[in-house]
């Protein structure tokens, strides 16, 4: 797995609200472009350069597409990476302060320790 590029992914998006905005009504496009763009410019300080370790794996980038943040999580990303990105993405959505909040301990709450490793 491609943790680090995950992670990275939910990062960078979470600190931009133009990308949160685009992550939010084009999941495919700003997933596909950022892997091939921005993702690989963050990572590779080497222009030409291409590695394997540069592309999200399939399960991530379905994940990521679907708005998952379960399997997100399932698949090693960081919970507080999630927890910012979507909260920035769905709170809007819910008429209660922390609904959306609430929804996630509730989706992620089978989990038992010790969690999947989220270390990169």
């Amino acid at each position: 797995m491609s943790k680090y590029l995950l992670n990275k992914f939910l990062y960078t998006v979470d600190r931009d609200p133009s990308l949160v905005e685009r992550y939010r009504s084009d999941p495919a496009g700003t997933v596909a472009w950022w892997e091939s763009s921005l993702g690989v410019s963050l990572l590779n300080s080497h222009s030409g350069e291409a590695t394997t370790w540069l592309r999200l794996e399939d399960a991530e980038r379905a994940a990521l597409v679907a708005h998952d943040y379960v399997q997100l999580f399932e698949l090693g990303a960081h919970p507080f990476l999630t927890l910012t990105l979507f909260i920035a993405m769905f709170e809007r959505d819910h008429a209660e302060p922390l609904a959306f909040q609430k929804e996630y301990a509730v989706r992620l709450a089978h989990f038992n320790l010790p969690y999947p490793d989220i270390a990169t």
